[in-house]
């Protein structure tokens, strides 16, 4: 099983088979509009643009889990990212992270790096770090900048 196992649902309803992005460097991030670390937003997308042209993706699974701070709409948390932060990475529909209805991709990223931090998520901004093999390599918690 790899993370190219799963088909999510992108911010605009649409199926998004992860297999698509075989071979690219991928962060996958739980992401929220109106948490203290909703800045990172900022450095999200400085490194999107810095290294997409070398098969870097970004993948933003906004999640209102933490703290009611992700309380909109897909297209509302798309517009807020589009026009405070200029977001241009793939953005995909809110997911909880944890407990009985936590995405399945998340289960799947949590198994393979939860020693580290401990097997659920603490907060937003959680990040981890999947190789071009589709191989989950690191994982960062929501106070580690993506820079």
């Amino acid at each position: 099983m790899s993370v190219y196992d799963f088909i999510m649902k992108d911010a605009e309803g649409n199926d998004v088979n992860l297999a698509d992005y075989k071979g690219k460097v991928l962060l996958i991030v739980n992401t929220a509009t109106g948490c203290g670390f909703t800045p990172q937003y900022n450095g999200l997308e400085d490194l999107y643009e810095k290294y997409k042209d070398q098969g870097f993706e970004i993948l933003d699974f906004p999640c209102n889990q933490f703290g009611n701070q992700a309380p909109g709409t897909n297209a509302e948390i798309t517009e807020f990212c589009t026009i405070n932060f200029g977001v241009s990475f793939k953005q995909f529909a809110k997911i909880d992270v944890n407990g009985a209805n936590e995405a399945p991709l998340y289960t799947y990223l949590k198994s393979q790096m939860g020693g580290l931090l401990g097997s659920n998520i603490k907060w937003n901004f959680t990040k981890f770090l999947v190789d071009r093999e589709g191989k989950v390599v690191g994982r960062f918690a929501s106070n580690i900048s993506p820079e």
